[in-house]
């Protein structure tokens, strides 16, 4: 015990508290969240996770952002290898957040509910923004390359952004009809590639 709590105070408790946390919220939810239990799973006092988060909202605050960061790299990595073309690169940028959606559930969810709130950090609206900015980008490359039709990106990528996240949330609530399951992220990728493509 007490070479684990030295461990932590040369800086691992953090990084523990958030796994440790991301795992209750996968399996309870995140009401059952909660510093103390935290501590009596890691095995540290119940008063040192408060060097680390105030409280049960800057856990959550923390969660959230670590969320952000990971779907903005698990973005960028799905551009790897892919090559320029816009078609192949939206397929993987769509299979690669639907992923981290079915993976990553509820914290998705709790992501989004703390972005909205209006404490929000500056450091999780910037995290949120970060995921956003990849698909706008990419919808711009695809307009200066031609194979996206022109307009303004509220108009172009909104009804990207509806299609990926509506179909992102139908699939973790298991709403999707069991036929579609199969194919319904390929029929709605090509509605994006339709809706998106040049007139």
């Amino acid at each position: 015990m007490h070479t684990r709590n030295r461990r932590y105070h040369h800086g691992d408790l953090r990084a523990a508290l958030l796994t440790r946390a991301e795992e209750t919220l996968r399996e309870k939810g995140p009401a059952a969240l909660s510093l103390r239990e935290l501590a009596r799973d890691l095995g540290v006092s119940h008063a040192a996770p408060s060097r680390h988060f105030k409280d049960k909202q800057a856990l959550l605050d923390a969660l959230a952002l670590t969320g952000f960061e990971r779907l903005t790299a698990v973005l960028g990595a799905s551009q790897d290898g892919v090559g320029e073309a816009f078609a192949k690169r939206l397929d993987a940028m769509v299979r690669a957040y639907v992923g981290f959606a079915r993976d990553n559930a509820e914290l998705l969810d709790l992501m989004y509910s703390i972005k909205h709130d209006p404490e929000a950090s500056d450091a999780l609206r910037e995290a949120e923004q970060r995921w956003s900015t990849l698909v706008v980008r990419l919808i711009g490359e695809g307009q200066a390359q031609g194979e996206v039709r022109e307009g303004p990106m509220e108009r172009v990528g909104l009804p990207v952004f509806a299609a990926l996240h509506g179909y992102a949330d139908l699939a973790v609530t298991g709403m999707l009809p069991p036929e579609a399951d199969e194919h319904g992220l390929d029929d709605v990728i090509a509605f994006m590639l339709q809706g998106c493509a040049p007139a």
